[in-house]
């Protein structure tokens, strides 16, 4: 066994109890599942599901009372000895499997390159197998950038890095993380949308799980044939909603190991403990099932209780290999499943749906520092969407929250002040009978308005919140319009991918006069106009998943509440400055990122222990400096 401290939090050596209505109850190692990922908003292919609005929808049930039958015994012990990441310690890489000589160097988790010294190519059998040279972990990332950044295609620069993932992991994530505000586009949004379009293409070697109808009645068995045994995270989708562009079936994949990614790059999350997962249903894009190359099963989308079948095989599954904690992350399922899916599993797993939760509490963070350049309060501005889908109205929802928890009011009063525009037009009360159930909370009184200009024009918001997915909706007229009754109007341009982004930065200032405060789903330049320059913000999921679900680990979470979603975006919010502010910024810079998720992880673990959630016991001291000491390493291990 490699020689690492074994009493870190992720070791599976048992803890002395859980808090309140859950203290009885046997509880298991951390697990996180994610579903597919993007960090965009698309009809934000986000939704965000709260525990209000899907309280309803589990019959009243919330994620505080845990039914006593839905723990499934399981968990395993972190074998890699990477808990304790931090720690300088000395490693042995055939403690675990046979890695000498040439097998050595074809293990990404243990491969090094001409990063091995004198001693260990004696003592590991790699005399001549690689060149006399023996050069710095800080030299490969230098030359590795370089040759990067020869590449002009951005694709081309996704695929080098996943070559280099899949031949020496540490490297992966020491470029990544040195070099994060740079090539977070490559391995995240924008790129990995186009990488899904052509993952049938580009596909070399098969990352994480393909469970496909093909497998129904053996997903167990199908979890049991993944090498790694630790899982805390994963990302599961059906590819029916890859950011901006639709369904995409088996080819999805791309989503949850991009996600995954950054969960270790921006969490700190052991890279052996995320699991990427795609659940092949079929497909409903013709053009892939005409292309030769398409990778999945040929056939149109199973839907109803053959869909619901497979999928809640594989969440009994999970749990039953991974244990009570293994957080389950689902990623671009369409709306009429993401919702479903949070609200059926809510209360028995520990899940979570960025496109839904993550997008609400990304932005909710920038509207909340954004308040640093307007002033007043959430409960003081009107908020109008365009969008009122998964992202549209998940968001909707957690700003309703956070007003009501901020004044008291009940939340059926908070939400009056938030109007969504779909694709009908504005949603008001004359079309109850007709809308779907997640907006029905948003139908308030007033007369039908078919277009989005006449609806800003009517409402007159100080915040406008594009979800819709559809490119170029912010429109001149309908920019001009905000910055005609707001001093400084917020416009928040959501949806993925760059293509599918409301309006541009550039657009966005040039039409308001250089007076709006704007922020993306998707990365822009820095925008000149009258001689000062603006930078814009990126309101990116990648801000708040990796360091929630980090977490949910140290504290040993069971259940996602609201009020975690809440607490990280309050952490978010405050690590903007005064200078960020300056440069019309509402989110601190990628640079800061491991910061940002370590107190993201805190208040999120600490809200954790305040609900009674928490299972890891007793409660650290100080959760800030817990979150980074528990933080995975990039950096070279020597090797006995």
């Amino acid at each position: 066994m490699i020689s690492l401290n074994s009493s870190s939090f992720l070791s599976n050596s048992g803890f002395s109890g859980i808090s309140r209505s859950v203290s009885q109850r046997k509880v298991l190692p951390p697990v996180v599942l994610a579903l597919g990922s993007n960090g965009r908003a698309g009809e934000l292919n986000v939704s965000a599901v709260m525990e209000s609005t899907l309280k309803e929808l589990r019959d009243g049930n919330t994620v505080l009372e845990v039914d006593s039958k839905s723990a499934v015994s399981g968990g395993v012990r972190d074998l890699h000895g990477e808990d304790a990441a931090t720690e300088d310690q000395i490693v042995t890489p055939w403690t675990i499997t046979v890695a000498s000589g040439y097998s050595l160097l074809r293990n990404p988790h243990h491969n090094k390159g001409l990063a091995f010294n004198e001693k260990e190519r004696d003592h590991h059998y790699l005399r001549g197998l690689l060149p006399p040279a023996v050069v710095s972990q800080d030299l490969q990332v230098k030359k590795l950038m370089a040759n990067i950044r020869q590449y002009t295609v951005p694709l081309q620069k996704y695929m080098a890095m996943m070559d280099l993932q899949e031949r020496n992991e540490k490297l992966f994530y020491k470029l990544l993380m040195d070099n994060v505000e740079e090539l977070l586009p490559v391995v995240y949004t924008p790129t990995v949308g186009e990488a899904c379009q052509k993952y049938g293409g580009i596909l070399r070697r098969p990352q994480g799980l393909f469970i496909s109808l093909n497998e129904k009645g053996k997903i167990l068995e199908v979890l049991k044939n993944w090498p790694e045994k630790n899982i805390q995270v994963i990302v599961v989708t059906d590819g029916e909603r890859i950011l901006g562009l639709g369904d995409l079936g088996c080819q999805g994949m791309g989503i949850p190991v991009g996600k995954l990614s950054l969960y270790t790059a921006l969490g700190g999350v052991r890279p052996s403990a995320c699991l990427p997962v795609t659940i092949d249903v079929g497909t409903n894009n013709q053009k892939l099932l005409d292309d030769e190359f398409y990778i999945g099963l040929r056939q149109k989308r199973a839907t109803g209780q053959e869909y619901a079948e497979l999928i809640h095989e594989f969440m009994c599954a999970v749990k039953q290999n991974y244990g009570e904690k293994v957080l389950v992350q689902f990623e671009d399922f369409a709306n009429h499943n993401a919702f479903d899916l949070l609200a059926r599993y809510g209360t028995t797993h520990l899940v979570f749906n960025d496109d839904i939760q993550g997008t609400a509490s990304v932005v909710l963070a920038g509207l909340i520092s954004a308040l640093n350049l307007v002033g007043g309060t959430l409960a003081e501005h009107t908020f109008l969407f365009l969008g009122a889908g998964e992202a549209g109205t998940g968001i909707a929802e957690l700003i309703a929250l956070e007003m009501s928890k901020q004044t008291q009011a009940p939340l059926e009063e908070t939400r009056k002040k938030i109007w969504l525009v779909d694709s009908k037009g504005l949603i008001v009360s004359s079309r109850m009978d007709s809308l779907q159930h997640f907006k029905k909370p948003w139908a308030h009184e007033h007369e039908p308005i078919k277009n989005l200009v006449d609806a800003v024009k009517a409402i007159k918001p100080t915040v406008l919140i594009g979800s819709s997915g559809v490119g170029r909706t912010f429109t001149k007229e309908v920019v001009e319009a905000m910055a005609s009754f707001n001093e400084k109007p917020i416009i928040l341009a959501l949806s993925n991918p760059t293509s599918q982004s409301e309006c541009t930065a550039e657009e966005a200032y040039t039409w308001s006069e250089g007076r709006a405060i704007f922020a993306s789903g998707s990365p822009f330049d820095p925008v000149e106009y009258n001689g000062k320059v603006f930078v814009p913000g990126q309101s990116n999921n990648a801000y708040i998943f990796p360091g929630f679900g980090l977490g949910l680990i140290i504290s040993g979470a069971i259940r996602v509440h609201d009020d975690m979603l809440l607490a990280a975006s309050e952490a978010l919010a405050k690590q903007a400055t005064q200078e960020n502010f300056d440069k019309g910024m509402i989110y601190p810079p990628f640079s800061n990122i491991r910061k940002i998720s370590a107190h993201i992880a805190a208040n999120v673990a600490a809200k954790a222990y305040e609900l009674g959630l928490a299972t890891r016991l007793p409660q650290p001291e100080n959760l800030v400096e817990y979150a980074e000491n528990c933080m995975y390493s990039p950096v070279y291990r020597s090797f006995r």
